[in-house]
């Protein structure tokens, strides 16, 4: 079946950057702003930025939240990024009371208040947990990702976890992975030749 691309729009996000890195590989992305087109994909983008609780309300609003819930409980290819990948727990200290998506368990965290910038911002390297998953292939025994973030996805079980990074001593889940979703707090679309490649990896 040929590859067809969506990437979730709740109206927020690095819409053009990731449909721009999706178009540099060859394909010609969707943006989903409504519950439906769903079905007419075959892999799905969710790029995130912007507040924990502002997502979940736009994701509501639009009647994204049980579509994409239903994709990745039916195990179709996901990349969740940055807030995209945030949501996907139960809670985020950024917006207290909010629920996540809660397809994992798990809350979204802020880096501790000790005289380290905030936000992490810029190029990071990366520890991947299974360097023989495919996924990484072309990637190095250490590729550097772009960061933005203040906050950061503590799952509860360790075996989600498929890289790391240390920002300033605090070593957190850079990206998860599970069947055939990754979720990064990294952006792919701002890394360059990496993000470029791991994206490709996901679409091939």
């Amino acid at each position: 079946m040929p590859v067809k691309v969506g990437i979730i729009d709740y109206g927020a996000g690095n819409l053009r950057s990731a449909a721009n890195a999706v178009q540099a590989l060859g394909f010609d992305p969707v943006l989903l702003a409504r519950d439906e087109g769903f079905d007419g994909v075959t892999h799905l983008i969710f790029p995130g930025v912007g507040a924990f609780g502002d997502a979940m309300g736009e994701l509501h609003r639009r009647g994204l939240a049980d579509p994409i819930r239903q994709w990745i409980a039916a195990d179709r290819p996901f990349f969740a990024i940055c807030v995209g990948y945030q949501v996907l727990f139960d809670s985020g200290l950024e917006s207290p009371g909010v629920p996540g998506l809660g397809v994992f368990p798990g809350k979204v965290v802020r880096f501790p208040e000790d005289g380290r910038k905030i936000p992490h911002m810029g190029w990071n390297a990366v520890r991947l947990l299974d360097p023989s998953d495919p996924l990484w292939a072309g990637l190095g025994a250490q590729p550097y990702f772009y960061f933005v973030h203040s906050f950061y996805p503590e799952p509860e079980g360790s075996d989600l976890i498929a890289m790391e990074c240390d920002y300033a001593g605090t070593r957190f889940a850079a990206a998860i992975r599970r069947g055939n979703l990754i979720a990064t707090q990294f952006h792919p679309e701002k890394s360059q030749q990496a993000g470029v490649r791991l994206l490709g990896n996901f679409l091939r």
